[in-house]
């Protein structure tokens, strides 16, 4: 299904794991992509091959979304195309201090670190992005789409820590705000997924540990499973195309029921 051919997106912090897989599942619906990295340059070629596979054009680009020039700079690689119909802001990072109630263990640059990437950058994406989006609008009568990649950290402050649940919430109050504003050229909502199998996740421990958690979210959940970049994908690929096309300003949680709890537990 091409439903997506002659659409540009763009997908920050694209270069492995969810962004890489919204990135191929855009390309496969036709859309042509701008795929951006921070360091992952060997990943980030790799993913921009697996969507020419798929037929699309493939631009990557290095850059910071905590930087407003960089930010430019990666808007700017739309402007060939004239437009911008899609923005996924996937780009994210953490400090990891799982004891939240260890008020010692993440400083004030801790919190800056993460602010400036998960809810700043994701700012400056769309400040620096807004004219090429509304462009796409004015040229197809269609709301541009705009998705941000938060957490079930942001609902439930739970998750990495204190530092990252707080981005995550404060990313989720900003998708609201700004739906309202940009409405009605731009559409902006944000997905909250629950544990990911990516390499952001395995990194953090080690494989044992990994092991451990995956049989445990699969014990908990609801849905008895532990999400992979393609299950959340496939829900990001609905917002940013014309099946949400009257949805503006949501939230979802993605995450196989992990906010519910397990009946009985």
């Amino acid at each position: 299904m091409k439903d997506l051919e002659g659409r540009v997106a763009l997908i920050t912090g694209s270069a492995t794991g969810l962004g890489r897989s919204i990135s191929v599942k855009l390309a496969e619906r036709g859309a042509d992509v701008i795929i951006n990295y921070s360091r992952s340059s060997t990943e980030a070629e790799e993913t921009a091959g697996l969507c020419e596979a798929a037929g699309a054009k493939a631009i990557v680009i290095k850059a910071n979304v905590a930087d407003p020039d960089d930010c430019r700079k990666l808007a700017e690689a739309a402007a060939p195309w004239g437009k911008l119909d899609i923005l996924a802001n996937n780009a994210g990072i953490t400090r990891h201090a799982r004891d939240h109630g260890d008020l010692d263990a993440l400083s004030k640059a801790d919190f800056m670190d993460v602010y400036e990437v998960n809810v700043v950058g994701a700012y400056l994406m769309l400040q620096a992005a807004k004219d090429l989006l509304v462009a796409a609008h004015d040229q197809t009568g269609r709301a541009s789409a705009v998705l941000n990649t938060s957490s079930i950290a942001g609902v439930k402050g739970i998750g990495s820590s204190v530092a990252y649940a707080a981005s995550k919430g404060a990313l989720n109050t900003m998708t609201v705000s700004l739906a309202r504003a940009l409405a009605p050229a731009i559409r902006v909502n944000a997905i909250c997924p629950g544990f990911i199998g990516t390499r952001w996740f395995r990194d953090a421990m080690d494989a044992e540990s990994y092991q451990k958690v995956t049989r445990r979210i699969e014990s908990t959940t609801p849905l008895a499973v532990a999400s992979g970049p393609d299950d959340i994908a496939d829900t990001a690929v609905f917002f940013l195309s014309d099946a949400s096309r009257h949805v503006t300003g949501e939230l979802l949680l993605v995450d196989a029921g992990m906010h519910l709890g397990k009946a009985g537990g």
